[in-house]
C-alpha cells in the first residue's frame, strides 16, 4: 500500500499565448476548474500506475471539495482518511502558455489543517510507502517523515514546492525526488556548494544515504542510488501542458516501489509517466493509466 500525506483541491487553469509581465494584462477565452494539488495528483498516479493508494488530507465543505475527490474516487484510491472542515478547499490558480509551461499560485485553504494525527489514525507500516510533498505545513510533514520511520515504512519525498528540509528528514528518506530548482534549494540549505542539479543530486544520495532522483523536464531524469548513477532520457512528445508531469513521474515511482519493481523501472516508468502527461491538458486529467505507460516504453502489459 502508498499511503500519501499530502493536499487535496482543485486547479482553475487559464491558457494564454505568453505569460503576463508584471503589471499587465492579457485575455484568454475562459478557464477549466479540474481536481488538482501535487499530493492528490501523486495519489491518483500511483492508483494509475496499479498501486493501492490511501490518501491522508484535509479538504473543505464546499463543492470544490466534491470536485477534488471525483478522480480519486473513480479510481479507487482510499478517502476514509480525507476529513472536511470548514475552510474553503485548498485551490491553485495555473497559467499555461503556448509552449505547455506554468505557473502555479498554491492557496493552501483547508490542507492548513492537516496534521500527523490523521496520518496516526492511519494503519501502515513495514512494506508500506509513505509518500510526501511539501505543499502541508512543514512541521507536519516533518513529523509524518519520522513517523513514517519508526512504523518502518519505505518514505518518498517529493520536496516540492521547494523547501529547506532539515538533515535529520533527508537521513530518514529512502528516496527524495526534486527539480532542478528544489535541488539547489535544499542543496543551499544543507551547505552544498554546487549549483548543477546533478551533482547537488549525488552530494546528497552520498551524504545522507538516500537515493535521490532530479527531474530533468525534457532531458529526462537522474537517479543515483547505491553510488551509481542512472539516467533515463524523455519520451519525444509535443508539450501541451506540464502542470502534473513532475506528479507523475514521482507517483510510478512510488507505484514501482510498492510493487517491487525497484528504482530502475521506477525511474523508466516514471518519465515516460510524465513525458505522456506534458501532451494533455489539465493535471489529474492529463495523468497516464499504466497501460499507456507500458506501450510507449515497449513493455509487456504482465
Amino acid at each position: 500500500m502508498i499511503v500519501v500525506f499530502g493536499a487535496i483541491g482543485v486547479d482553475i487553469v487559464t491558457r494564454v499565448p505568453r505569460f503576463p509581465r508584471p503589471g499587465e494584462s492579457i485575455a484568454c477565452d475562459g478557464f477549466d476548474v479540474v481536481p488538482g494539488t501535487k499530493g492528490a495528483n501523486q495519489a491518483l498516479a500511483a492508483a494509475r500506475a496499479g498501486a493501492s493508494v490511501t490518501l491522508v488530507a484535509t479538504r473543505g465543505e464546499d463543492e470544490s471539495g466534491i470536485v477534488a475527490a471525483s478522480l480519486l474516487q473513480a479510481a479507487g484510491v482510499d478517502l476514509r482518511h480525507v476529513r472536511t472542515v470548514s475552510t474553503p478547499t485548498g485551490t491553485c490558480l495555473i497559467t499555461v502558455d503556448a509552449a505547455g509551461e506554468n505557473t502555479v499560485i498554491a492557496a493552501s485553504s483547508a490542507n492548513r489543517h492537516t496534521t500527523v494525527s490523521q496520518l496516526e489514525a492511519c494503519a501502515f507500516g513495514a512494506g508500506d510507502v509513505l509518500l510526501l510533498q511539501c505543499e502541508l505545513p512543514l512541521a507536519e510533514t516533518f513529523a509524518a517523515v519520522q513517523l513514517g520511520r519508526a512504523r518502518g515504512a519505505r518514505i518518498v519525498l517529493n520536496a516540492a514546492p521547494a523547501a529547506a528540509v532539515p538533515p535529520e528528514v533527508l537521513a530518514a528518506l529512502d528516496l527524495l525526488v526534486v527539480n532542478e530548482t528544489e535541488a539547489e534549494s535544499i542543496g543551499a540549505a544543507v551547505g552544498i556548494a554546487d549549483t548543477d542539479p546533478e551533482a547537488i543530486a549525488g552530494a546528497l544520495h552520498r551524504q545522507y544515504g538516500c537515493a535521490t532522483v532530479v527531474t530533468l523536464g525534457g532531458d529526462g531524469a537522474v537517479l543515483w542510488d547505491r553510488g551509481i548513477r542512472h539516467h533515463v532520457p524523455a519520451l519525444a512528445v509535443q508539450v501541451v501542458d506540464s502542470t502534473a508531469a513532475g506528479d507523475s513521474f514521482t507517483g510510478y515511482m512510488a507505484a514501482a516501489l510498492e510493487q517491487g519493481l525497484g528504482l530502475e523501472a521506477g525511474l523508466r516508468h516514471g518519465a515516460a509517466a510524465g513525458s505522456l502527461c506534458c501532451t494533455r491538458h489539465g493535471a489529474q486529467t492529463g495523468i497516464p493509466d499504466r497501460a499507456e505507460v507500458l506501450a510507449a516504453l515497449g513493455e509487456p502489459a504482465a
